[in-house]
């Protein structure tokens, strides 16, 4: 019952951690919150070393140590601004877009900046593989103690599921890093040493991370923050005297009175010839006579402020974070969300345009350029709005005269001319496009529209003030236009990139794990002189990098179809998780099933998942969807996991298999990440060959003494 326990344990912390670093490192180092597979994969790598070295001592003093470390970078004013600066220094490696812009600078300065950047990312990454070493050392040193392997993964497994849950739940609630911090050092004290003085080392340092983190947590100028299920929100007074809300440390939007009173009592400030035909205004203007919109990426409220002011009577305002819905009801000058024409919606966009059967006169893509990842892929939060099926879906909830307007922040030629192109593509016409101007009206970007545009064009110059203005911004920002960009796809929705590809930032990384990898090997003491890995090692190894392809790609196609919100990407883990446990039930119940078999349903599932086309249940009511797609893409880790626990029982040293195993799965990680790339379209074909070298490499499990890492 002991071990059980400190297997439960191991779980909860591990996974309450990860979750807890990715989402804290990629809000404050903001580089991170664009490649937080980079934190998950140091994560694996230190617990598959970890449990490869599982004969070493390792008290959670030297977790604690390393995690302090971690706690004063994001903390300490100065070391925090300092390692912050990582996003602006790699963001010359312009290939991949980080949201700043590039001054023009030498080649020196951008190497030299480069350099400094990967610099004090592997310092980072270093400090966290030193937080994971002894996580998976106490773990490798459980499982080999056990004598019930069944027992002994499945209540790690357990541990691993409310882990996540607890971390979820706490961020579906708001609660900021305090609250996580606090809640981490309550499990942690399940693992304290035995040994009075040690133990009262990690309680003082676990009272001091979570002092640190409370003191840390706000800056000079804060008025407010929050912490919503998605990002860091910061509500600060803006120099005009608006409210502006940051995202992650950066300024994401204003809250803006654009009222026809608070207009005309501010000349100065509100040019008079731009009074209504502000960007927010601007959509309802294209259609003869609209009584209905949709607003996706609604925000605060100034594109529904916007529909109101030119008298809509029915606005639907979708916005995925609660958070910034609730900012808006309680601070936006106008109120638009206290208004009886106004339905609020919080969802994701692709969820609500698979569910709703409602037709809109005009739906307007607000501002929606987030971000923010989710833990397990690279694909923004927003990438998949953008894609050319989405953008479909979108058309068809249009009345017969609707118009589709569009509005994005296009910081590189080829963004726009991929939006333009899949609109055009959709619609089967160009769009308008319209240069919008930062003012004390909004923000900018460039907006598209389209739908019928012979006609929006006769609306257009039926409005001469309107026409005039829209003929001045294109004149002003000419946009030339190519209509070559490759369109984002669901297969491939990476909207920042110009092209399939692996970007320059990408191969430096992987170059900086190789490194973290040689420096790990000779810090956990492993020799160079054994290197040869026996069979059951590289079984193990292969069913990581399987499982861990599987439940992305899981992820990947249940938010396409049910949305990219953090219910699902949770739900959708847990359901892998519970197929695991569901696999160790049915073998500890069935011993003698032939593998041959498993291997043929988990080819079978696998290919069923690459053929079948999970947006045809769009139309079922959202608890059915909920069902059977969870169940249809979690069903080939049933599988997977009875050949896992099948290898498992078999094995001598349960240690080294579970540290091939994550080490299989942080190679599974790297993979998704470059697969994703390039495009995910034969991903399950890159999971079924992992399977193959599962079976090929059998696992029954000789006896490996003496073996370490490849």
């Amino acid at each position: 019952m002991r071990r059980d326990w400190g297997l439960f344990c191991v779980g909860v912390l591990s996974l309450f951690l990860e979750l807890l670093l990715i989402r804290w490192i990629g809000t404050e180092v903001r580089i991170f919150s664009y490649l937080q597979n980079t934190v998950l994969v140091v994560c694996f790598l230190g617990l598959g070393m970890g449990c490869f070295t599982s004969g070493k001592p390792a008290p959670l003093i030297k977790t604690l140590v390393p995690l302090s470390i971690l706690v004063l970078i994001l903390t300490v004013p100065g070391l925090r601004e300092g390692f912050a600066n990582i996003s602006e220094q790699l963001s010359v490696l312009d290939d991949f877009l980080i949201w700043y812009e590039n001054a023009d600078r030498t080649i020196g300065t951008s190497a030299a900046m480069v350099r400094t950047g990967l610099a004090l990312t592997f310092i980072i990454m270093l400090v966290l593989w030193f937080i994971f070493l002894p996580l998976g050392r106490i773990l490798g040193a459980l499982m080999l103690d056990h004598p019930q392997p069944v027992r002994a993964y499945s209540a790690n497994v357990i541990g691993s599921l409310i882990g996540i849950w607890l971390f979820v739940l706490l961020c579906g609630i708001a609660q900021p890093p305090v609250v996580w911090f606090l809640a981490m050092a309550l499990v942690a004290m399940t693992l304290l040493s035995t040994k009075g003085t040690t133990r009262l080392m990690e309680l003082g340092i676990l009272a001091g991370i979570v002092v640190l983190v409370f003191f840390g947590s706000h800056r000079t100028g804060d008025r407010e923050v929050f912490w919503s299920p998605y990002q860091k929100l910061v509500l600060r007074d803006d120099s005009t005297g608006d409210l502006l809300i940051n995202v992650n440390n950066v300024g994401y939007q204003k809250m803006l009175d654009l009222s026809v009173e608070n207009v005309a009592a501010h000349p100065r400030r509100f040019d008079k010839d731009l009074r209504g035909l502000s960007q927010y205004d601007l959509p309802a203007l294209f259609h003869s006579a609209p009584t209905s919109m949709l607003i996706v990426g609604a925000g605060s409220g100034n594109d529904a402020a916007g529909a109101l002011r030119q008298g809509l009577a029915e606005v639907t305002a979708v916005e995925i974070d609660p958070v910034i819905v609730d900012l808006g009801r309680r601070y936006h000058p106008e109120k638009p969300y206290d208004q009886p024409q106004v339905r609020v919606v919080k969802d994701d966009a692709r969820s609500f345009f698979a569910r709703t059967s409602e037709r809109f006169d005009v739906i307007s893509f607000g501002l929606l350029d987030s971000h923010t990842t989710t833990a397990m892929t690279n694909a923004r939060l927003d990438h998949y709005v953008y894609t050319l099926e989405s953008i479909r879906r979108a058309k068809d909830l249009l009345t017969e005269d609707g118009v589709m307007v569009l509005t994005f922040d296009a910081r590189r030629v080829y963004i726009a001319d991929r939006m333009a192109r899949v609109l055009r593509d959709v619609f089967g016409e160009p769009p308008i496009v319209i240069p919008v101007p930062t003012t004390h009206y909004g923000w900018g970007g460039i907006m598209f529209v389209a739908g019928n545009t012979q006609a929006i064009y006769g609306r257009i110059k039926e409005n001469e003030p309107l026409a005039d203005l829209i003929a001045q911004w294109q004149a002003s920002a000419p946009i030339s236009l190519t209509y070559t960009t490759p369109l984002a796809t669901d297969d491939w929705p990476y909207i920042y990139l110009e092209r399939p590809m692996i970007p320059a930032l990408f191969v430096l990384l992987a170059a900086l794990m190789s490194l973290l990898f040689v420096c790990g090997r000779s810090f956990a003491g492993i020799r160079w002189q054994s290197l040869q890995w026996k069979s059951s090692h590289w079984h193990f190894f292969f069913l990581g990098a399987a499982f861990l392809l599987l439940e992305v790609q899981n992820i990947s196609k249940a938010s396409v179809a049910l949305g990219n919100t953090w219910q699902v990407n949770a739900v959708i883990i847990s359901a892998v998780l519970l197929m695991v446990l569901l696999a160790n039930a049915v073998a500890a119940r069935f011993t003698h099933l032939p593998l041959l078999g498993v291997y043929f349903c988990l080819l079978v599932t696998c290919l069923g998942l690459y053929f079948v086309d999970l947006s045809f249940f769009s139309h079922l009511v959202y608890p059915a969807k909920c069902l059977i797609v969870g169940a249809l893409t979690t069903l080939p880790m049933f599988f997977g996991g009875l050949i896992f626990i099948r290898s498992f029982v078999n094995v001598q040293h349960r240690d080294e298999a579970l540290g091939a195993n994550l080490l299989g799965a942080l190679v599974g990680a790297l993979l998704q990440s470059l697969t994703f790339l390039m495009g995910i379209k034969f991903l399950l074909l890159i999971v079924a060959g992992a399977y193959a070298g599962a079976f090929l490499t059998g696992g029954r499990g000789s006896s490996q003494k003496n073996v370490t890492l490849p």
